[in-house]
């Protein structure tokens, strides 16, 4: 066989090494913990602020048997996780200005882990609570989220975060949650563990629709991640979404702020 000219196999090595260069570009932008998708075009712009998260394992069925057709539980070691998550949101104007006091309010949701219809993972959420109505009833409308409205209170400093909900409208009407968090030292990158990632690092949301699921994605800087105690810790909006009530202590862990962007809520495609 004849060899190929000199210049030939210098462009054939160019052309590999600079493969080679954008891969490894890539699986750094888009490593553990990195958004792996761009929303150029948002409906709108979200700061999620003081946000903490407190994680329970659950059998994959005791979560399964919550969830409507066409989503299956994603699992972490053979386990289903649902979290509790309150946080400060804002709403913004897409790339613009945060709204006055409509948009800026204390939230608390329930969600678990899944895989939708299309194959690809996201959060499910079984409840939302926050106090602003019309805020609610635009959620409901775009997203198709089950807000509940509650009344509220969160206070955070740098030592100590305190969240507190009471559900004032049907179902469960009255119900609660309540949570004390003390943060430890931000993480290094690095030092984010497998799980954790899987726990924070998500980018679609689902929502059921009249005619089937429906999703949006999300993007936004990775998290910064402290491992945390949680204290006081009042688990009914758990139980109020068919759970059974948590035994165990849960994975707490409290996050710096980020700014997020989120699609519109489109009908999601099945896969093959």
């Amino acid at each position: 066989m004849t060899p190929p000219p000199p210049s030939a196999y210098i462009e054939h090595m160019l052309r590999a090494v600079a493969q080679i260069r954008v891969a490894a570009t890539a699986e750094a932008v888009a490593g553990p913990g990195a958004c792996p998708h761009a929303v150029p075009h948002p409906l709108m712009d979200q700061d999620w602020l003081g946000l903490s998260f407190l994680h329970w394992r659950y059998p994959p069925e005791t979560v399964q048997r919550l969830l409507p057709q066409g989503m299956r539980v994603d699992t972490f070691d053979g386990d289903a996780w649902v979290a509790l998550v309150p946080f400060l949101l804002r709403v913004r104007v897409p790339n613009g200005p945060a709204l006055p006091w409509l948009g800026v309010f204390p939230e608390t949701n329930v969600r678990t882990y899944v895989r939708g219809p299309d194959g690809k993972q996201g959060i499910w959420f079984f409840s939302l609570e926050a106090p602003r109505r019309l805020a609610i009833w635009a959620a409901r409308a775009w997203f198709h989220l089950p807000y509940r409205v509650a009344a509220m209170e969160m206070r955070c400093s740098d030592s100590e975060r305190t969240y507190t909900s009471w559900r004032l409208e049907s179902p469960h009407r009255g119900v609660s949650s309540r949570a004390r968090i003390i943060p430890g030292e931000y993480l290094a990158p690095e030092a984010v563990t497998p799980l954790e990632h899987f726990l924070t690092a998500r980018w679609r949301l689902y929502a059921l629709l009249r005619n089937g699921i429906g999703t949006a994605r999300v993007e936004h800087p990775p998290w910064r991640i402290a491992r945390a105690t949680a204290h006081d810790v009042d688990t009914h909006l758990l139980t109020a979404a068919g759970l059974p009530h948590p035994e165990a202590a849960p994975l707490a862990h409290a996050c710096g702020d980020v700014r997020a962007s989120l699609t519109r809520l489109t009908r999601c495609p099945r896969t093959a």
